[in-house]
């Protein structure tokens, strides 16, 4: 465990860090509150609105039987039964809808609006999540490495004689930082906007959100009945998911290991100018 000592007291690097992380969680859930809460309450009491136009518009109806029948949607809606549409609309557990869901079970993402609701389906999954969960990771990091290996063979060839290394290095990172920026972020919310009918910024969000293993399940694809979908469609979509989340881990890991060599950097000029400012004074007390 590394230290910086200022003047008597050994500051610990991971309790600094640890201070900056819950900074970091605090200021995110003020912003988070500002940004939300007021348009919660204002849903929620539209809601309530239209509760009561619907009870005064259908007075055979009462209070309870209504919330009786809300929570029958809220069930359903738990389930990954839409409740829109008929009966008619597309299986949640087609191969295509199965391999999507097997992926975001190995791959931690659990968007929340689908999940096995039978017993043996249950115990299947925390089996299958058992064992695939070190199996993704083992493959996201073998993945990771292998990218990694790629983008230090590009630094390699792209060196020329006379050239400097700096500049070299920062043009493999560069491409490596646009390419997989297309391939994995621009491009695919392209193709989400145009089948599932977002706006390209919630297409985006999708991606960013799914790769990040974040997954709110807010948007997922090929959930909506009132649309056609090819039979491979969410399979594909699965495929995405794994390759992009090595390319995103690779990145976050590379974006760490920045972010600790500025704070370290910091530190350790501080930890130098405290130094330089006593040393010339030996009996002023600090060590």
């Amino acid at each position: 465990m590394s230290y910086f000592t200022v003047c008597s007291i050994r500051v610990s690097w991971t309790v600094i860090l640890l201070l900056v992380y819950f900074v970091y969680l605090f200021l995110g859930a003020a912003v988070f509150q500002v940004l939300e809460k007021q348009a919660e309450a204002h849903t929620r009491n539209n809601f309530q609105l239209a509760k009561l136009k619907f009870l005064t518009n259908y007075s055979c109806l009462d209070g309870p039987a209504l919330e009786r029948f809300v929570q029958i949607i809220i069930n359903a809606w738990e389930k990954g039964v839409n409740p829109t549409g008929n009966s008619t609309n597309p299986s949640n557990w087609d191969f295509s809808s199965s391999f999507f869901f097997a992926g975001t079970v190995v791959t931690t993402i659990g968007f929340g609006n689908l999940s096995p609701s039978t017993v043996g389906g249950q115990v299947f999954c925390v089996l299958y999540a058992l064992f695939g969960v070190p199996l993704n990771l083992t493959f996201l990091n073998h993945l990771g490495r292998s990218l990694n290996a790629h983008l230090k063979r590009l630094e390699r060839n792209t060196q020329k004689p006379g050239s400097h290394r700096q500049v070299m290095k920062i043009f493999s990172m560069a491409f490596f930082l646009i390419f997989g920026t297309v391939l994995f972020l621009v491009f695919p919310p392209l193709v989400f906007s145009y089948v599932e009918g977002w706006t390209y910024g919630e297409g985006f969000y999708f991606a960013f959100i799914t790769l990040s293993t974040i997954g709110f399940g807010d948007y997922v694809v090929g959930t909506d009945p009132d649309k056609h979908y090819i039979s491979i469609y969410r399979s594909l979509a699965g495929v995405w998911i794994v390759v992009g989340l090595a390319w995103l881990a690779l990145l976050f890991n590379l974006g760490g290991g920045v972010m600790e060599r500025i704070f370290q950097l910091k530190w350790q000029r501080k930890k130098s100018k405290k130094e330089d400012k006593h040393s010339p004074k030996q009996d002023d007390g600090c060590a």
